[in-house]
């Protein structure tokens, strides 16, 4: 039993709820354009949470091989670091992990695409290869993308537009232009949410060699992208609930902006980093609560 919660502490379950959010979207615009599907929905629900639980098990991995969970780290102790795991029983656990991705992408896209959309087949199998490629890539390998200052952008891609815009294509079969606001809000809050992480751990990152763009930026640079990121997520939400407007419940949403602008002032007068740290989980914790009342003011 000891055991069970060392390898549940290492699967992160707490980044769980951010990476469903541009699922939850995606599947409230397929069910208000009449094309929802409940198997597609589960589906796509558990292949994104193996892809995340993936990708956590493999930066463990990589930042316990290459010594950057050290004990400068602020953040919350890692498998390897702590021990409790070897490095092999890791990586036996993210060769497990990948073969549950597949099988589960596979399923996920016969279910929504059978044998009648051919080239669509195809294209998902290339973002189901680059999915699981893009987690383990991030801390693993001589070149990690994390190490060079690029997981914003693949966070931005992955959790934002693959995720909302590549759902919703799952359920309808073609591309609709009211997902694209919604999958550049959830994908610049998703960056913000790593951009905390960066920012808490920026002294050991430097330390280790690992260049996040955090780390690249220092932390003033960091906490302005920071603000950039949250405050153009706001915008560009808003501006969805104008554009698509059907009735004051599409507005919802707006509720979320509380505790994020109460997050900017957090943020703003910190000073020192171990206390941002309680900040990932309110950021992560509102995306998915926006993504909710989103999904359902969009529906009212």
């Amino acid at each position: 039993m000891k055991n069970a919660s060392v390898w549940i502490s290492a699967m992160r379950l707490r980044t769980l709820p951010l990476s469903v959010s541009g699922i939850i979207i995606a599947s409230s615009l397929a069910e208000y354009n009449g094309c929802f599907d409940w198997k597609v929905f589960i589906l796509a629900i558990l292949t994104t949470i193996s892809l995340q639980i993936l990708s956590n098990l493999a930066n463990d991995y990589g930042d316990g091989i290459k010594g950057t969970d050290n004990e400068n780290r602020l953040g919350p102790e890692r498998a390897i670091q702590s021990g409790k795991i070897t490095p092999h029983m890791m990586f036996e656990a993210i060769k497990l992990n990948i073969l549950i991705c597949i099988v589960l992408a596979f399923m996920l896209i016969f279910t929504a695409f059978g044998s009648q959309h051919f080239l669509l087949t195809l294209l998902f199998f290339g973002l189901g290869i680059g999915s699981v490629i893009a987690a383990v890539r991030y801390t693993v390998g001589g070149k990690a993308y994390g190490y060079r200052g690029l997981g914003d952008v693949f966070v931005f891609l992955f959790f934002g537009l693959v995720s909302v815009v590549g759902c919703y294509v799952l359920y309808a079969k073609t591309i609709d232009h009211v997902v694209f606001l919604p999958a550049i809000t959830i994908g610049l809050l998703s960056v913000a949410v790593l951009n905390l992480n960066n920012m808490r751990d920026i002294k050991s990152d430097l330390a280790s060699e690992k260049m996040t763009l955090a780390a690249r930026l220092g932390t003033k640079k960091a906490k302005k992208y920071h603000f950039f990121l949250i405050i153009s997520a706001v915008c560009i939400s808003t501006l969805f609930g104008i554009l698509y407007y059907t009735s004051p419940f599409n507005l919802m949403y707006v509720l979320v902006y509380i505790p994020l602008v109460i997050h900017i002032k957090t943020v703003k007068m910190n000073t020192i980093a171990k206390e941002l740290d309680p900040e990932l989980k309110k950021v992560a914790l509102s995306t998915f609560f926006l993504a909710i009342l989103m999904a359902v003011g969009h529906l009212l």
